[in-house]
């Protein structure tokens, strides 16, 4: 086992998952978190799309949204399973009842979840609203505020901390983890 492991002997699994909306910095941030622990990130957005064969806004058209969750949920519990760095999720992949399950196994097992929080100020220019994403098609502030409304309840459930990404680079973001993990383990995680 790596210096990925989050203190319990179940095998390889994601010292951090990141979860939270477009515009949050989860697939930014789970790089910096890898390059400051010297491990692998790994998005499972960019999970389905090899194994789709196609991009996310592709399977949204070609398959539907019910099928592009199932191959999310299978990406998420891959991952769970084998990844031992940091994952970031897709936005969505909160709302699937088992993906739900899953990470509440992880969390029960010492995993760490993290809701990378933002305001739709701040998410705006980093998600740009532009059609790679298929769930902000129309009026793309409008439709991104209904889905931070729906989804952030779920959001905070999962999650065992909660960072905002709002006026802050990726470097800080991933400091502030880091920090909050320090502190929540003792600073056992310190120099790792």
């Amino acid at each position: 086992m790596t210096s990925a492991s989050t203190g319990a002997s179940t095998g390889a699994r994601p010292r951090v998952v990141l979860v939270g909306p477009p515009g949050s910095g989860k697939s930014t941030v789970a790089q910096a978190l890898a390059r400051r622990w010297q491990l692998a990130p790994r998005d499972t957005d960019a999970d389905v799309e090899s194994a789709a064969g196609k991009p996310v806004a592709d399977i949204f058209v070609d398959d539907g949204e019910p099928r592009f969750r199932e191959l999310e949920h299978e990406a998420v519990r891959v991952a769970l399973a084998e990844h031992d760095g940091v994952l970031a999720l897709g936005g969505g992949a909160v709302l699937h009842p088992a993906t739900q399950d899953a990470l509440a196994a992880y969390r029960e097992a010492g995993g760490v979840v993290v809701f990378l929080d933002v305001t739709l100020r701040h998410a705006a220019p980093r998600v740009g609203f532009n059609q790679s994403r298929p769930l902000l098609l129309g009026n793309p502030r409008a439709r991104w505020q209904a889905l931070m409304d729906e989804r952030r309840p779920v959001y905070q459930r999962v999650a065992t901390l909660v960072v905002s990404t709002d006026g802050i680079t990726p470097a800080q973001v991933a400091e502030r983890i880091e920090e909050a993990l320090a502190d929540q383990r003792g600073g056992s995680e310190g120099g790792r």
